[in-house]
């Protein structure tokens, strides 16, 4: 069993009968998706929301009841995965391309459990490239305004072709190598006319599960006004 299904699987201990799920995007949430279906079969009450067409399309699939998130006011939890998590559970998030609907899901959850493999966890964000999401009209504009501030911008793409959010956006990503000051950066770049969100996702997570060779290690952020 790899790092990712044993963290994934892990992740399942923290769900209740009759919550209300937040389901995220990623390889690592595909473990948990079928996970959590397994236990549903076994009689797990729960229903979820979705963030994204490829998680939706695997969940109809699996038998797990969704609903929309216009439809509800809060979710008990969200689980999801993560492209890098710093010691104080800050995360680069979108390499899935679901980073909007990924932070609208946090926004409105109690608890957002992050699930990564052990090669997730760095000292210090930026390595893996930042996603930011950007509407297509003034896109070659704002990519030119991200290259004069040696951001290293690269408008991804998929199979040769531009890619499109879910939200039918563009993702532009930022090769920083090392990120020094994440809630500046991301404060500037939503400065940016044209930027829809961004792939920092600061102070979000509640609990990161790592998978650790044949194990998991759970972290817990700490509150600011909590005493560590």
């Amino acid at each position: 069993m790899n790092e990712k299904q044993i963290a994934a699987e892990y992740s399942i201990n923290f769900i209740e009968d009759g919550m209300l799920i937040g389901l995220g995007t990623g390889s690592t949430v595909r473990f948990m998706l079928a996970s959590l279906a397994e236990r549903v079969k076994q009689g797990l009450k729960i229903t979820a929301v979705s963030s994204s067409a490829e998680t939706t399309e695997m969940a109809r699939s699996l038998k797990i009841n969704l609903i929309d998130i216009n439809s509800v006011d809060r979710i008990d939890l969200t689980i999801d995965g993560a492209d890098e998590v710093d010691p104080e559970l800050n995360g680069i998030k979108g390499g899935g391309g679901a980073l909007l609907y990924e932070k609208v899901l946090a926004s409105i959850s109690s608890k957002n459990i992050w699930i990564v493999d052990s090669s997730k966890l760095v000292k210090k964000l930026g390595k893996f490239p930042l996603p930011v999401e950007v509407i297509p009209y003034g896109s070659k504009q704002l990519f030119d305004k991200f290259e004069k501030e040696n951001f290293n911008p690269v408008f991804r793409e998929r199979n040769g072709k531009r890619f499109i959010t879910d939200s039918k956006n563009y993702i532009i990503d930022l090769n920083l190598n090392e990120i020094d000051n994440a809630a500046g950066l991301n404060a500037s770049l939503n400065l940016f006319p044209g930027v829809v969100e961004t792939g920092l996702f600061l102070g979000i997570a509640d609990y990161v599960i790592a998978g650790k060779n044949e194990g998991c290690d759970v972290y817990e952020r700490q509150k600011k006004d909590q005493p560590k």
